[in-house]
């Protein structure tokens, strides 16, 4: 365990100094994730006034409070390496990770993990201007932030866990875009960052349960929010272990026979 966080604190300073050499990169991708929850909170207040002021219960404030709560969750929990294993395996750069002597994902793991560090100081402040913008009625109580920390911790283990195997798809296909395009279609509405999954018809509630888009993005907000009793909250933290563990073994499954197959074909 020793030796593998001293992994982690090299990739960290590796990570660190690389993605300050792209601090405009890093401002774009800033100003989507700001932008994206910003536009749906306009257009759910608009279409919330506009049917006296509630639509199931949700009142401007509340859909304030919601997608900003979410656009945070989501922010914390993304992860970008699903649109760049098809490069490095077409590309022949995944030679070099295999011969080192721990698993590639751990590096990835790092540079996730870096730049929400180097980039929350800019998400945090603009969370709270929006939240004094829209009047978001956000004030959770201690028992309800430890409840929300341990749902955004597997969140982001379970959406690492879950891109990361489906990322290996480039193992044996050099092009991956549609495979990543159809998830993150997916995942803009089941996850919850379109509208509150509460508001989707009633198939895509029921396909929201049963996929992990929900429990990385919309239950962790929902936690907060205290949209959601402990009995729920347990169960949700339960399903989201769930995820985690068929994520490992499918991973390190898939792993195996992806990496019989790598021809480093551009090495």
């Amino acid at each position: 365990m020793l030796a593998l966080l001293n992994i982690y604190y090299a990739q960290f300073k590796i990570s660190f100094a690389t993605q300050l050499q792209y601090r405009a990169e890093l401002l774009i991708w800033l100003i989507g994730f700001i932008l994206e929850p910003t536009v749906y909170l306009v257009v759910w207040t608009a279409v919330s006034n506009a049917n006296g002021g509630s639509i199931d219960g949700f009142a401007p404030r509340d859909f304030a409070a919601y997608f900003i709560v979410t656009m945070m969750v989501n922010f914390m929990t993304f992860d970008w390496h699903m649109w760049e294993m098809e490069f490095r395996i077409r590309e022949g750069q995944f030679s070099p990770l295999l011969l080192r002597p721990v698993h590639p994902i751990h590096a990835d793991l790092a540079a996730n993990i870096t730049y929400k560090i180097l980039t929350l100081g800019i998400m945090l402040p603009v969370a709270v201007v929006l939240c004094f913008v829209f009047d978001a009625p956000i004030h959770p109580d201690a028992a309800t932030v430890g409840l929300f920390l341990a749902a955004l911790l597997l969140a982001f283990m379970m959406r690492s866990l879950v891109e990361w195997t489906l990322a290996l798809a480039a193992f044996w296909t050099t092009r991956t875009l549609a495979i990543n395009r159809i998830y993150f279609s997916l995942n803009l509405f089941l996850s919850g960052r379109m509208a509150p999954i509460a508001l989707l018809p009633a198939p895509m509630q029921l396909a929201a349960t049963y996929l992990p888009f929900r429990w990385a993005v919309s239950f962790p907000a929902q936690v907060l929010l205290g949209r959601v009793n402990a009995s729920q909250a347990l169960h949700g933290l339960l399903i989201q272990c769930g995820w985690i563990f068929a994520s490992f073994v499918l991973l390190n499954i898939v792993w195996r026979v992806g990496v019989r197959r790598y021809a480093g074909v551009g090495a």
